[in-house]
């Protein structure tokens, strides 16, 4: 009996084969999923193929996102940089001549007015010089003077006297000449006698005509040539003279401008000279360094990122590290034309408006940078590129923006350039990305590989 049970029991679980349906061509339609899968798998390799091949032709860019600089109130400060105060002009003060440092009369830090003797040199082979030309100079100008006054009437006088007594002379050659001549004809005198009768007339007619034109030259004076040579002589002394007068005034080397003495560069003793020959000679260009320190800047080195935010005779407020409780008004004075690739800056001077004895060459400042003045109640973000991002196509200023993988063209209206960035006005958001480097062969719309974002 329990074993009836048990079998009756068992035949529960047994699976009945008479209930199973032949399998029929639907029922294939379960394999349907799996080919589709592997079609689609397929369809994508082959997509994927073409697209790996497309982006591997893409041309490479590089590409910098828009930078903002959201807008301050006026008087507000929008940056903050350090960097060094210097001032505006630093004079290295020279000789004109080469000589030897006889006297100094300033040290470092003495204040000094514009003319005010700083070096005397030695002078004694300057002033030789000078008395040289001087001598020369009077020399010629007597000789010019002599030239111009004419003949004096005592040597008229005498030439006067000298032609009379030639005249007397050949006078009396004229008659012994025609008294021989008669006794010749007579046979009382020789031919001889009668020879150097003839003679001596020819002599002092010679004479007679020689005093003559020496008297009618007294009386004329100097030719006009003559007068003009010695006159082109002595002011060819005179121009020696008031040369060896400037040698000399250049041994006392003075103060160019009113200002303050930063360094004292001979001692005396020393060798100066007007050409700089460098190593260790012996001889030095420069005597003392001078600057005015009522005209002090600050140089700082402000990064391209923060560029947008300076500008031209911005206001400023300006402190030394050393006394950080005193401020300073200034303005931006000078921005430089080009960057330095190196440190990606550009460096900005900015003018301190009355500095006073407090600051000094050398030192550490600190510059804010306040917001200038609008009309608007809410100022405007500032938007700035590269300015190499910057493409002229078809007349119009234009740059690549970034539209997924490929490089739209896109006009747009730019305002400001300095230092390697552009400001834009209108055609860009802050969140586009610009194409870089690489843009100059690129066609509106093509496709592209970016190669680094920065």
């Amino acid at each position: 009996m329990a074993t009836e049970i048990q079998e009756k029991d068992l035949s529960v679980l047994r699976i009945d084969h008479s209930q199973k349906e032949p399998l029929s061509p639907k029922s294939g339609r379960s394999w349907k999923p799996v080919g589709l899968a592997v079609a689609a798998a397929v369809v994508l390799i082959i997509a994927g193929f073409f697209v790996a091949r497309t982006f591997a032709n893409a041309p490479v860019v590089k590409v910098a996102r828009v930078s903002v600089t959201s807008g301050a109130p006026a008087g507000s400060v929008v940056l903050t940089a350090g960097g060094y105060i210097v001032a505006h002009h630093t004079i290295e003060v020279g000789s004109k001549i080469v000589g030897k440092v006889a006297w100094i009369g300033v040290e470092a830090g003495d204040k000094v007015k514009k003319g005010q003797v700083l070096v005397r040199l030695d002078d004694t082979e300057y002033r030789a010089q000078l008395e040289q030309a001087q001598a020369n100079y009077a020399a010629l100008e007597a000789k010019l003077k002599e030239l111009e006054a004419g003949s004096r009437p005592q040597e008229i006088a005498a030439s006067r006297a000298t032609v009379a007594q030639a005249q007397a002379d050949f006078n009396n050659a004229a008659i012994t000449l025609h008294r021989t001549q008669a006794l010749f004809r007579q046979n009382i005198v020789s031919k001889q006698q009668l020879d150097d009768a003839q003679s001596q007339y020819n002599s002092d007619k010679a004479k007679l005509n020689n005093a003559e034109q020496n008297y009618d030259l007294v009386k004329i004076g100097p030719r006009i040539e003559d007068i003009n040579y010695a006159r082109a002589q002595a002011a060819q002394a005179k121009a020696n003279v008031d040369y060896e007068q400037t040698m000399l005034d250049s041994t006392l080397i003075r103060a160019p401008i009113d200002g303050t003495v930063l360094e004292r560069d001979v001692e005396v003793g020393e060798l100066v000279s007007n050409m700089n020959f460098g190593g260790n000679t012996g001889v030095k260009a420069s005597v003392v360094s001078l600057a005015n320190l009522r005209d002090l800047l600050v140089e700082l080195d402000i990064n391209e990122n923060d560029f947008p935010k300076v500008r031209m005779n911005q206001q400023c407020n300006v402190t030394a590290d050393a006394y950080p409780d005193r401020v300073y008004k200034g303005y931006v004075y000078q921005i430089s034309p080009e960057a330095d690739r190196q440190k990606a800056t550009i460096q900005v001077k900015v003018k301190i408006s009355t500095p006073d004895d407090y600051l000094r060459p050398e030192m550490n400042a600190h510059v804010s940078f306040l917001a200038p003045q609008t009309s608007q109640q809410t100022p405007a973000d500032t938007l700035a590129i590269p300015s190499r991002s910057v493409v002229r196509r078809n007349g119009q200023t234009a740059v690549f923006v970034l539209d997924g993988s490929r490089a739209r063209l896109r006009a747009i209206r730019i305002g400001r350039q300095m230092g390697g960035v552009t400001e834009v006005v209108d055609g860009l958001g802050p969140n586009d990305r610009v194409v870089i480097e690489g843009q100059d062969a690129l066609k509106p719309g093509e496709r592209v590989k970016v190669q680094q974002a920065e």
